[in-house]
C-alpha cells in the first residue's frame, strides 16, 4: 500500500537536516574555537580591542590570547585539537583553515612567552605537518599527539 506524498518524505527530511546543520554553522559565527575554561585573567585582543574571555567567549582568527599573572585558559578547536595556556602567557593564533569532511587545513600560532600545553585533533591526524607552534627561536611542526612549550 502506498501512502501518497511519502515518496517526497526522504527528499524533505535531507532538507531539514541541511537546513538544520546551516542553521547550527550561522550560530555558531565566524569563531573556530571556543574557551572551555578560565581562571583569573584571561583576555583576547580582537581588532585593535582588548576583550575579557570567559568560559563560551569565541576564538576567531588573528586573536591574540593573554593571560595574567594569576591566569590560565583552555580553548578547544572545531577539530578538537585543545590548547592550555598557563600564567603570563601571550598565544597569537596565526591561521586556522579546517574542512570537516577531509581534516585537511592549517593551524599556525605563535607562543611569544609563556606556557603551551597542546593535544592536535583531526588537523594535525591528517596531515602531520598541518599545525606548527612558532617562538622567537624556533618553529614546533606537530606530529604527534601532545606536547608543551615553554617560553621566557
Amino acid at each position: 500500500m502506498r501512502i501518497p506524498g511519502f515518496r517526497f518524505l526522504p527528499a524533505v527530511l535531507a532538507m531539514a537536516l541541511a537546513m538544520l546543520v546551516a542553521a547550527a554553522a550561522s550560530a555558531a559565527g565566524p569563531g573556530f574555537g571556543m574557551v572551555k575554561t578560565s581562571t583569573g585573567d584571561v583576555r583576547i585582543e580582537r581588532n585593535g580591542k582588548v576583550l575579557p574571555a570567559p568560559v563560551g567567549t569565541r576564538v576567531e582568527a588573528s586573536d591574540v590570547v593573554r593571560t595574567g599573572k594569576d591566569g590560565a585558559a583552555g580553548i578547544s578547536f572545531v577539530d578538537q585539537s585543545r590548547l592550555s595556556l598557563g600564567p603570563n602567557s601571550v598565544l597569537a593564533i596565526d591561521r586556522f583553515e579546517f574542512d570537516p569532511t577531509t581534516h585537511a587545513g592549517a593551524f599556525d600560532s605563535t607562543l611569544r612567552k609563556g606556557t603551551l600545553s597542546a593535544i592536535s585533533g583531526k588537523l594535525a591526524h591528517a596531515s602531520p605537518k598541518a599545525m606548527t607552534v612558532r617562538t622567537r627561536s624556533t618553529i614546533l611542526a606537530v606530529r604527534g599527539t601532545e606536547f608543551v612549550v615553554s617560553v621566557r
